[in-house]
């Protein structure tokens, strides 16, 4: 009987446990206030093709070197 008793309260918290890790947030989708603003501010660069290309970045740098 006490085997069962652990048996039953052991498939109880897997059954929490399962519930819990599929309810849970995931910390890499919360951003701050300051990068949310950021990143509305790089969706409006980019809509209004203000945006410095990867290569222009890396152009400008290796010339300053």
């Amino acid at each position: 009987m006490e085997q069962h008793n652990i048996a039953s309260r052991l498939d109880r918290i897997e059954k929490v446990l399962k519930n819990i890790q599929e309810n849970m947030v995931d910390v890499d989708v919360i951003i701050t206030e300051e990068e949310r603003r950021m990143l509305d501010e790089s969706i409006e660069h980019e809509k209004s093709r203000e945006l410095i290309s990867l290569e222009e970045i890396k152009n400008v740098r290796n010339k300053v070197r």
